[in-house]
């Protein structure tokens, strides 16, 4: 395909995604509970759900053939732009958690924390836009944000004014990583057309990004943007110290990004590794990163409540989680021999220690290798093994590994099959599909692990003496 076409091909897509959207988006009087065959018998069920894939398989096939040759870093910002146009004007693409935003920012500024009670506390105004199940749980967000929705809700007051502004600030955050990108891709060797292409092109940018518009694009623009400053400056302690503020932003965010911070550390060290130079240029980086946060959470009076709302964000079931989708797997397997076996707390746990060992491990060879590679490598782990994983947070790794990898298609797979889970107005398709999509993703748990241990004897293997 032609630069030219993909571009307007791309353009058609993301138009079809905004009419889903203007038809049968997750509008705040809508259905909280909804399925494919509700939608279907909706208003306009039939024309909703064909634009939205079409619309998906168009931008996801302009996406993916320009993957090896975007023309030019100018060329993929200006056609991205393009393709957000239609869902910046649309309303809510693909989840209500905008809601809830709104109403966590309400009860923040009614002076309620957010993180000792849930949005029915207040009671939000806007209380009946919110799912059910987030009505009472904590929020499970950074002291930042919730700083930040707070704002936006003392700013404009009503739900509409709040749900534009929040996606001003996500706009906001596609132009901040679009400015880091380039950097960190330059620093990592990779051509800075081909990670801005794979970043900011996935049609989940658009689509949940934008389109949602989610938080967690403040996240990664903060993230990007701190390792491309950590990246260019090693052993010069006043821009580490600014890389690692930007970083300890996105963690006061969304914590996940906390992961990053250990391989921006060693990524930060001038020269080879050594533990001295290690304490002596990554401190400033973990250093920058401690004060944002603890800094953020004193300032807002929201003291350190916050981290127990982290442990809020597994109430959801879906096969998209490969621990989930294991214990799921195996609750199948029990019913034919009279068994009712609820495996999720087991393999949820297994997931959480799993994760810290390969944590461990990949910082430990990314001491003498490519730390930011490694970076992404983290990113991707840890949403690979969170108890849930909703489609957008693949965008996590997917855009520190856009400027960091050599190779590419692996993730680029990820995010494309990421893209068609979710209908315009929010309705999950892992929910109605747990008996198929769970045994299938055990299956390729089974097939990713099986791979890696092969790799990893033959790697072990001595080489024969001529």
């Amino acid at each position: 395909m032609s630069s030219h076409l993909a571009r307007w091909t791309g353009l058609v897509g993301s138009t079809l995604l905004a009419l889903s959207a203007f038809l049968g988006g997750a509008f705040p009087s809508g259905p909280l509970r909804s399925t494919p065959a509700s939608v279907w018998q909706g208003p306009d069920g039939p024309l909703v759900l064909a634009a939205w894939v079409v619309g998906t398989g168009l931008l996801a096939y302009a996406w993916w053939a320009l993957r090896d040759g975007v023309p030019s870093t100018r060329w993929a910002l200006v056609t991205v732009g393009l393709w957000l146009l239609p869902l910046l004007v649309a309303p809510p693409f693909g989840s209500r958690d905008v809601y809830a935003y709104a109403c966590q920012g309400a009860s923040f500024a009614g002076g309620i924390s957010p993180y000792e009670h849930g949005v029915s506390a207040l009671p939000c105004p806007w209380l009946d836009t919110v799912s059910v199940i987030w009505r009472d749980t904590p929020a499970p967000y950074g002291p930042l944000f919730v700083l930040i929705a707070g704002a936006v809700v003392e700013v404009t007051g009503s739900l509409n004014a709040s749900i534009v502004l929040f996606r001003a600030l996500s706009l906001v955050g596609v132009a901040m990583t679009a400015w880091a990108l380039p950097v960190l891709a330059r620093r990592a060797g990779v051509p800075a057309r081909r990670a801005v292409w794979l970043a900011l092109g996935c049609p989940l940018v658009a689509a949940h990004l934008i389109g949602g518009p989610h938080n967690d694009v403040l996240m990664l623009a903060a993230l990007v943007g701190g390792l491309a400053v950590v990246a260019s400056n090693p052993g010069r302690r006043g821009m580490l110290l600014v890389g690692g503020l930007l970083l300890g932003v996105a963690v006061a965010i969304k914590v996940t990004s906390v992961v990053v911070i250990p391989f921006a550390a060693l990524a930060a060290t001038a020269g080879p590794y050594r533990i001295r130079t290690l304490i002596r240029d990554g401190g400033w980086v973990v250093g920058g990163s401690v004060a944002a946060v603890v800094g953020v959470t004193v300032a807002g009076g929201l003291d350190f409540g916050w981290i127990g709302g982290l442990s809020q964000g597994g109430a959801a079931i879906a096969w998209t989680s490969p621990p989930t989708a294991v214990a799921q797997t195996i609750g199948y397997l029990a019913v034919p021999f009279g068994g009712h076996i609820d495996a999720l707390p087991v393999t949820r746990g297994i997931a959480v220690v799993l994760l810290a060992v390969l944590l461990v491990w990949l910082w430990w060879r990314a001491r003498t290798r490519d730390p930011l590679f490694y970076a992404g490598l983290a990113l991707a782990v840890t949403v690979a093994l969170a108890p849930v994983v909703h489609p957008w947070y693949w965008t996590w790794p997917l855009f520190v590994l856009a400027a960091t990898a050599r190779r590419t298609r692996w993730f680029v797979v990820v995010a494309l099959v990421a893209s068609f889970l979710i209908l315009p107005d929010g309705t999950g398709l892992p929910r109605f599909t747990k008996t198929v999509g769970a045994p299938l993703m055990t299956l390729l748990v089974i097939v990713v692990v099986v791979r890696l241990v092969r790799s990893a004897r033959a790697t072990r293997q001595p080489v024969a003496a001529d």
